[in-house]
């Protein structure tokens, strides 16, 4: 089973995706095309205006403008790209998940029919009746006792060596004899034979799925016959599409795909919508190439195909292949559920801090994205403080430069728009995929489950095993009826292995048989029997089951009922781990409860089988790979990829997750063990009649958790930054009222200005050279200066917060270095964030309150701005530089020099 995230995951691998071919069907990505179009020639249309309108005036703003447009240009490519190839990847991963799905889970019970047939065709009872040694009186009996406990065979058939039927359990489809070829191969095979088709063992089927076994005389050794098992191919599909269906209600694509079963030429052996597509139609199939269209009846469809891995050894139907086929119209339809607004600020914030680990396309677009709105707050900026003069060249500029402010603020909306589309996309991918594979878990649970209910109570049947009882109890059992008993056990433990121990054992509880050490020794034949006398020294004999356990056998209402122990460690396996035993009676004919027989399920290796299947371990990827779990409705764990959640621990899930609903499932992005996660959740629901009418409750949920790095301690403050605003005043109007403009940026969560006139532009504080600086206080390193491509010279960079606070600033892909001016020196200021360059009225700017009565405040004022609701503190670039130098000339290395020089 191939994991959903590794389909998710970007490649420079992968093969390419001819966008253009999708984009018709996706209103949202053409929308956005749309939208950075029209901007993209907003930019081109002020820049020409200001190169033929005022160039002179222009000169200083119009580098800024051409390098907006040239990161514009490739922005729109990469950002439609980015979209266009996540929609259409997240859509390919659902359906291949999905298809996977199909497959895995039918190969999975197919492969429990092989061990079906095999045991069942050395059935003592059965093998003495087809080779004559005895009368059929019970064996018809005894077939319908087996088929009621495995209720996914619709038939069983005995047939002789010349094709007569001499029993079968389906009296409506009566069956006397068969000219079947697959009966003469399984004669001449000395193990299992399947065959899928139509045939004359089923005569009113269109097709039937077939496990066949020779059975052997039980004194010659010679062929006698063979057993047909039929399985019920059409229910179980049915029942496989159906749990597909449940798990998408709701979903983006839900019911809009048909799910398929194929053979290797690609024909439809069964369809979750045979009115859709029906079986025999040949299909388009789709293995791991350039996503693509495929047309299919005149209707054009994207197409998952996935073949199986194989379980235990066993392949499964030669060219058998689950696919899920979806109407391309419909793939990509109401695909943005507005995931973020339902989601924590905080955790969404969080999670987007780590884009780079989990979605490269869109780390990228937000890098880009952030370098523009950098380039329009420095345009801003640029031109803060320049007024028209009486010329019409300086009326002309400030509208110039009103439609730069007004450009870059529509700028900013249409980016977070589409990168919160984009994220959307990626993030309701994230969901769904994890979603499916915890429903995939339980449904392998259930499954697996059901069939160790059945073979309890099928080999409570067995009439050596009561006939052993009863010996016990008259005091008559000999050391051979003992030894020919523990070997049966051991025969029937090398074609079962998911057990660790079988038992017997007698109404007092005390153990009379054991299927050895519960192992098949290595290199040990199929049908291995231990015959030696270790049977008699195992240290299992004559010890006793729990005592709980064997007044519930002992209650037991009938040949249909059993009962499973609670998740604990068993005393009849040597490692003493947590697990499930299953128990039926062993009744006399008269249905006497004689003891009973347990099996104890190796719960430590099948279920981290069944976990590590789903999610293969990548040593690549381990730091952030899914981890997947089973647990119970107190979150104690029961099997577990996650080295930090082991069998036996508690995890702290949310108390709705834990307590979900049989059936149902839930998904969310939240903090988990100081990581930013996805988490999904599925309760299971049974299979068949397991945990549904049979009386037997015990639910487990199945739980997927995709790490994508840890918490981020600055992701409030970054909320609350990129969704602060500022409402600036119009431009002054005949010199009757007087602004200031103010740069305005972040320090942590604290707003902060610089007069405009004094800031020559904001560098990215990824850039920083972390040089040393003769240890002059909050001295960070330097920066360097560029303009047109060429070195203009180096600033010294100080970090704000700790000059201000006492604290580092902890740089982040949002950081950002202001370089200011005054009084002819210049330095770098790092900060947390940009935010714009705003015009305030006098009358808004009031002197900052003196905490300590000092000359050089270094916030000497604060704005009341948003009509009083939003107070911006003002800092002095005069007195920066005051204190800056003050603490440089208090060091030895710099006592001579003052403030360095760049």
């Amino acid at each position: 089973m191939t994991t959903p995230s590794h389909h998710t995951a970007a490649s420079s691998a992968a093969p390419q995706l001819h966008t253009d071919a999708f984009i018709p069907y996706m209103r949202n990505v053409t929308r956005c095309e749309a939208s950075l179009r029209e901007l993209n020639l907003m930019w081109r249309l002020i820049e020409s205006s200001a190169k033929m309108n005022c160039p002179q005036e222009a000169h200083a703003i119009l580098p800024m403008m051409a390098a907006t447009r040239a990161g514009f240009e490739q922005l729109e490519q990469d950002l439609v790209h980015s979209m266009v190839h996540q929609s259409v990847t997240g859509v390919m991963a659902a359906l291949a998940t999905q298809a996977q799905n199909v497959i895995d889970t039918l190969v999975r019970n197919l492969y429990e029919r092989t061990a079906d047939v095999g045991f069942l065709a050395t059935d003592s009872m059965l093998c003495r009746y087809v080779a004559g040694l005895a009368d059929g009186v019970g064996v018809q009996e005894r077939l319908r006792a087996y088929r009621s406990k495995y209720t996914v065979y619709n038939e069983i058939l005995l047939v002789g060596l010349d094709g007569t039927v001499l029993a079968q359990t389906d009296g409506d489809s009566p069956v006397e004899g068969s000219q079947d070829p697959l009966l003469a191969r399984t004669l001449q095979s000395s193990s299992y034979v399947e065959t899928f088709r139509a045939t004359d063992l089923r005569p009113h089927q269109t097709h039937a799925l077939i496990y066949s076994q020779r059975m052997l005389h039980p004194q010659t050794g010679e062929p006698i016959g063979v057993l047909c098992l039929s399985f019920d191919f059409d229910g179980e599909m049915r029942g496989i599409f159906g749990a597909r269906a449940a798990g998408l209600q709701g979903s983006n694509n839900g019911v809009r795909s048909v799910g398929l079963l194929v053979n290797g030429s690609g024909q439809v052996l069964a369809s979750s919508d045979p009115h859709w597509i029906g079986a025999d139609s040949p299909v388009p199939t789709y293995h791991n190439n350039a996503p693509s269209l495929h047309i299919h009846a005149g209707r054009t469809y994207l197409v998952q195909t996935a073949a199986s891995a194989g379980y235990q050894g066993y392949p499964g139907p030669d060219g058998w292949q689950g696919q899920i086929m979806i109407p391309v119209e419909q793939a990509f339809a109401n695909q943005s559920q507005h995931l973020l607004e339902q989601l924590d600020p905080y955790v969404a914030q969080g999670l987007l801090a780590h884009a780079h680990r989990f979605c490269p396309p869109l780390h990228a677009i937000i890098t880009a994205a952030d370098t523009i709105r950098r380039v329009v707050w420095n345009g801003q900026v640029m031109t803060a403080g320049d007024t028209p003069d009486n010329g019409s060249d300086g009326t002309r500029l400030q509208a110039v430069l009103e439609q730069i402010g007004e450009t870059g603020a529509r700028t900013n909306e249409v980016f977070t728009q589409s990168i919160r589309a984009l994220y959307d996309t990626v993030l309701n991918a994230a969901l769904r995929d994890n979603t499916l594979l915890s429903r995939l878990l339980v449904d392998l649970l259930d499954r697996n489950l059901y069939e160790r209910a059945n073979d309890c109570r099928w080999w409570a049947l067995t009439p050596q095993l009561p006939a052993l009882l009863q010996a016990v109890q008259r005091g008559q059992a000999t050391d051979a009826q003992v030894q020919q008993v523990c070997a049966q056990l051991s025969h029937i433990h090398s074609l079962y292995t998911v057990y660790s121990q079988l038992v017997v054992y007698d109404r007092s509880g005390r153990i009379v048989a054991t299927s050895l050490r519960g192992e098949t020794p290595a290199g040990a034949p199929a049908g291995w029997q231990n015959t030696t006398d270790d049977a008699l020294q195992h240290p299992l004999l004559d010890q006793s089951i729990e005592a709980d356990t064997l007044t519930q056998v002992l209650a037991l209402s009938g040949p249909q009922a059993y009962h499973v122990s609670p998740w604990r460690p068993s005393a009849l396996e040597s490692r003493q781990a947590p697990t499930y035993a299953y128990h039926a009676a062993l009744r006399s004919d008269d249905g006497q409860v004689l003891g009973g027989i347990g099996l104890v399920f190796n719960a430590e290796r099948e279920l981290q089988a069944m976990l590590d299947s789903a999610v293969p371990h990548n040593p690549a990827t381990a730091d952030n790979a899914t981890r997947v779990l089973y647990l119970d409705r107190q979150g104690q764990v029961l099997a577990s990829t996650d080295a930090a959640q082991p069998v036996g621990s508690r995890m702290p899930l949310p108390a709705d997750l834990l307590q979900l609903p049989v059936g149902q499932s839930a998904a969310r992005a939240m903090v988990h063990a100081g990581q930013y996660c996805i988490v999904a959740a599925t309760t299971g629901s049974g299979y068949r009649e397991f945990k549904r009418s049979d009386g037997y409750r015990e639910e487990v949920l199945a739980v997927a958790v995709q790490p994508f790095g840890a918490e981020q301690e600055d992701a409030i403050a970054a909320v609350r930054r990129r969704s602060t605003c500022i409402d600036s005043m119009a431009p002054a109007q005949g010199g009757q009222q007087q602004l200031r403009e103010m740069a305005t940026f972040f320090v942590g969560s604290s707003l902060m200005a610089l007069d405009a006139a004094c800031v020559l532009e904001a560098l990215p504080a990824a850039a920083i050279a972390p040089v040393s600086a003769g240890r002059i206080p909050h001295c960070v390193g330097t920066m360097a200066r560029r303009s047109r491509g060429a070195l203009t010279g180096y600033v010294w960079v100080f970090d704000l917060n700790a000059l201000l606070h006492g604290k580092s600033t902890r740089v982040t892909a949002q950081s950002q270095v202001i370089v200011l001016e005054h009084a002819g020196r210049r330095l770098g200021l790092l900060v947390s964030d940009l935010q714009g360059v705003a015009r305030f009225a006098n009358s808004q700017v009031i002197p900052a309150p003196a905490m300590a009565p000092t000359q050089h405040r270094l916030v000497d004022a604060l704005v009341k701005a948003n009509g009083g609701s939003l107070l911006i503190q003002c800092l002095s670039a005069a007195a920066l530089l005051h204190t800056l130098q003050g603490q440089a000339n208090g060091t030895a290395a710099s006592a001579s020099n003052g403030l360095p020089t760049a």
